[in-house]
């Protein structure tokens, strides 16, 4: 019955972290260029009772049972598919159609520089007309940090991220793709940063401009989801009641015999 409760705990442990990922979903579900995170669920090994040197059995090991300690939490994944595309009109709106991602220069407070990779797709212009995120990250491009001119009247972005202002050529946006995206660890909501190991290669894609790229949450699902949870939670709670119940009978009645 002690191990009742143990199993039925680690069910509910496992539920809760559930919940915890679907409430970040839920959170970002506006957040441009978000990625969905799921987890997963495992069994624990079977942890295998064994007799030792056992005399009846010709003094050798002889396993005598299975058990199975309940269920525990496997691993956190991403869903890498698109999100929609919603057109907004901005200059320096841009989405990317297909896989890979905008690199930007990230600093410390250390003044130190880091390149990360991203989907989100609202830049601006600042003053001095360099191409910047909404936390003042420079976009990359084939020359460094893209700067265009702050007297141009129009600035074109092509499908394959060359940029003109007023028809005068300026840089290639620098598009990366990775070919396994398990090397990308998370940054806040929508940046990664590559770590050991990480595989670069070229990004199949095309650059819309005046588009962003929606998270691919899908509200409804996480919502259907969520209220499973919840109730594989009470059901979990109802399985710890019994066990309690089982146990004071047994120690209150059972003694009493």
């Amino acid at each position: 019955m002690v191990r009742g409760l143990y199993t039925a705990y680690t069910g509910m442990r496992n539920e809760q972290r559930r919940l915890d990922i679907i409430s970040n979903n839920l959170a970002n579900s506006a957040t441009i260029g978000y990625k969905e995170e799921n987890v997963t669920s495992r069994s624990f090994k079977d942890m295998m009772a064994v007799k030792i040197r056992d005399g009846s059995v010709g003094y050798v090991d002889q396993n005598i049972g299975t058990m199975n300690l309940g269920v525990k939490i496997g691993e956190t994944y991403m869903d890498w598919s698109q999100g929609n595309l919603r057109e907004t009109g901005n200059t320096y709106d841009l989405a990317i159609q297909g896989d890979g991602f905008f690199t930007i220069r990230v600093t410390d407070k250390q003044g130190k520089d880091e390149m990360m990779y991203t989907r989100c797709s609202t830049f601006k212009c600042t003053q001095d007309g360099y191409i910047v995120d909404a936390d003042g990250n420079h976009l990359q491009g084939n020359g460094g940090d893209i700067q265009v001119s702050t007297d141009a009247h129009e600035i074109a972005i092509k499908e394959d991220g060359s940029i003109y202002a007023d028809g005068q050529y300026v840089d290639t946006i620098a598009l990366a793709n990775f070919a396994d995206y398990n090397y990308l660890d998370l940054y806040g909501d929508n940046k990664f940063r590559a770590v050991a190991g990480a595989t670069q290669i070229d990004a199949k894609a095309q650059i819309e401009q005046g588009y962003t790229e929606q998270s691919n949450v899908n509200v409804i699902s996480e919502m259907v989801s969520m209220i499973n949870i919840t109730r594989a939670y009470e059901a979990g709670q109802k399985m710890i009641q019994t066990q309690d119940s089982l146990l004071q009978k047994s120690a209150n009645e059972i003694g009493k015999v």
